[in-house]
């Protein structure tokens, strides 16, 4: 199945109302890379399983549809777009995508997708990241035949930028299947160690790009996901190869971040730090208002872990109550709160500041 975890669990929040959108701030132009955590719909376009097109996906949507999002609504980018009091980006893909509504920014995310690509390869047809990053130039030829080459560049420059990718390079690769290629190639450490130094070579193609304020986000509770509870769990405990994978990448990522911001000699990229922020949400989730962080609202088998999401599946009345929407992405709810923790999480979540400082320290230059 799809997934790619990327969880922001917030540990700073205790209520729903607590997410606030920020003192209304001029619309800037956002783009969004990575996996199925952030696609907006472009699989929708293309011949491939990693796709969330169909019933029960978007039932909580305001148009009641499936999109694409694999969300019971609402995804993460939704929630940061309207912290930039902009409308939704997007999909790259989509032939709506033309004219003024560029000048909004795109979604180039494609579920299935890693940092490696070699990732999701039983996926077939995916937008890797090299070629998300071709779409991204193509894009800026067409904005430039709209609006010119240098406001196109300050354009760029100027957009927010989200990067989530990562979660997919272990539970759709590394750990996909027992002896996996690349589990034979290396030892979790070594392999841990190549991806921040693919994951590094991809920041700076970004910056070369024109990103100069890039969010980018750690893997969550990898082993915690209603799919790995279903697969490795024999009593509900989180799965204990996949934590140790993801206790290994955050603090590498956001290490590699910082060092790469004082080569830059500015603060380019912005770390989410997930390894401080989900062992609450997963082991408390009453404190959030979530009945359950183990079961899926919409799946089938222990946990609603197992297979697709699908109108054949049980799916819960009430998905407020539920942290996990399928077996691998979080719930509307869920990635509200994830957005809040971008947004106005401490020092320790978000590296080396959160998104509502960014904002008001751009306002001001």
């Amino acid at each position: 199945m799809v997934n790619s975890l990327v969880l922001v669990f917030s540990l700073a929040l205790t209520a729903l109302g607590s997410f606030m959108i920020p003192q209304q701030v001029e619309a800037r132009a956002f783009f969004v890379f990575g996996d199925s955590l952030v696609d907006n719909g472009n699989n929708n376009y293309l011949a491939t399983q990693a796709r969330a097109d169909a019933p029960p996906y978007g039932i909580d949507y305001p148009t009641g549809r499936a999109t694409g999002r694999f969300s019971n609504g609402y995804n993460i980018p939704d929630f940061i777009s309207q912290a930039l009091g902009a409308e939704p980006t997007l999909p790259y893909l989509s032939p709506e995508l033309n004219g003024e509504k560029l000048l909004v920014g795109a979604n180039f995310a494609s579920a299935g997708i890693g940092i490696l690509n070699d990732t999701g390869v039983q996926f077939v047809n995916i937008i890797r990241m090299f070629r998300q990053y071709e779409y991204f130039e193509q894009y800026q030829q067409r904005l430039s035949a709209l609006i010119g080459p240098e406001q196109t560049q300050q354009l760029v420059n100027d957009a927010l930028i989200l990067m989530t990718v990562g979660g997919n390079d272990f539970v759709n690769n590394y750990y996909l299947v027992p002896f996996s290629a690349r589990s034979r190639q290396y030892p979790l450490p070594e392999y841990v160690e190549y991806l921040i130094s693919e994951f590094r070579k991809l920041l700076l193609r970004l910056y070369d790009l024109g990103g100069r304020r890039v969010l980018v986000t750690g893997t969550g509770p990898l082993g915690c996901v209603p799919a790995e509870l279903a697969m490795r769990s024999t009593n509900g405990e989180c799965a204990a190869e996949l934590q140790r994978a993801a206790g290994l990448f955050n603090p590498q990522l956001t290490q590699m971040i910082s060092e790469l911001n004082s080569e830059l000699g500015a603060d380019i990229f912005i770390a989410a730090n997930t390894q401080l922020s989900h062992y609450d949400f997963v082991s408390n989730p009453e404190a959030f208002g979530f009945t359950t962080s183990k079961i899926a609202c919409c799946g089938q088998g222990p946990y609603n872990g197992l297979g697709l999401c699908t109108a054949l599946s049980n799916v819960c009345p009430d998905r407020d109550l539920y942290a996990f929407w399928d077996a691998f992405h979080p719930s509307e709810r869920a990635n509200r709160y994830i957005v809040q923790s971008i947004l106005n999480g401490g020092t320790e979540y978000m590296s080396p500041m959160n998104l509502s400082t960014i904002l008001a320290l751009d306002s001001r230059t």
